[in-house]
């Protein structure tokens, strides 16, 4: 199947990052968000994101306005009509499940239903789909405009077509696509617990602080610390994917969530995007 247009669902700092991407890509970009103000806000940071590649000659002057040309944004369901469907909304596997089977509805037989999610059980999800060998997982790493690698998680379910169609579309995105079956965390976010549970134990534990730990953990070669990371991603899907894996996991004491950080995401400070996190932005 030839991919021409993607459908991507949730305008958050994710959603919006991947529809820009895909726009950048030269494919026909819808992006759903049932949210105005979400959606104006994903719609206004798109732009200045464009704009300022095009100031910093990362793009060539004036392609920023044909990409953005490439995107529309709607409110409507209805009009969600794409060869590919990406959805990066709330990590609930009812409300995930409910949209994917609204789009079956509405779209054609092949197209795709992608899910971006970090935590959650592709497999499951696909069992309560109308078309389970189209659903697959696609989960991009933030900000999805930089970061190159996205993983391509089929399940027992997947077809060979559905998950072509995912490595081909990620390629024409220029990123890397690394598949892997269905499991807790996948790859990268199973791998990455310890980084960040370890991290928080010692500061349970008074052994080291925040700042101390970060510092320490960069001059070892780490981009950057488990702290200022925690803060970029935000705490709160930080804390729902250390949860989702260690109830999937059958709860191992080494991966155990911290009290900490949930008493971080019960108080809202989730990090950059709250302006406090483990740190002061």
């Amino acid at each position: 199947m030839n991919i021409n247009s993607v459908c991507v669902c949730g305008a958050g700092t994710m959603g919006s990052g991947i529809a820009q991407a895909a726009a950048q890509a030269g494919f026909y970009v819808i992006l759903f968000e049932p949210n105005n103000a979400v959606l104006e806000n994903a719609k206004k940071a798109i732009k200045k994101s464009l704009d300022s590649l095009s100031e910093k000659g990362k793009i060539a002057q004036g392609e920023n306005e044909k990409i953005f040309q490439h995107l529309r944004f709607t409110d409507d369901v209805q009009t969600c009509l794409a060869d590919v469907f990406i959805e990066a909304i709330i990590e609930k596997m009812d409300i995930k499940v409910g949209l994917f089977n609204q789009l079956a509805e509405l779209n054609h037989g092949e197209c795709v239903f992608a899910s971006n999610t970090s935590s959650l059980s592709i497999t499951k999800m696909a069992e309560q789909i109308l078309h389970p060998q189209r659903v697959i997982g696609m989960h991009f790493f933030n900000p999805a405009t930089i970061m190159k690698l996205v993983e391509v998680v089929n399940t027992k379910y997947t077809n060979e077509q559905t998950t072509g169609i995912v490595i081909e579309l990620a390629k024409q995105m220029g990123k890397q696509p690394v598949i892997c079956k269905d499991s807790p965390g996948f790859i990268v976010n199973r791998v990455a617990r310890p980084y960040y549970i370890e991290s928080l134990r010692l500061a349970e534990e008074d052994i080291s602080s925040f700042e101390k730990t970060d510092v320490l953990m960069e001059a070892s070669g780490f981009k950057m610390g488990p702290f200022r990371l925690m803060d970029l991603i935000g705490n709160d899907i930080n804390y729902a994917v250390s949860c989702s894996v260690y109830e999937q996991m059958n709860k191992p004491e080494r991966l155990k969530p911290s009290l900490i950080q949930e008493e971080k995401v019960k108080k809202g400070k989730l990090g950059r995007k709250t302006e406090e996190g483990y740190f002061r932005y």
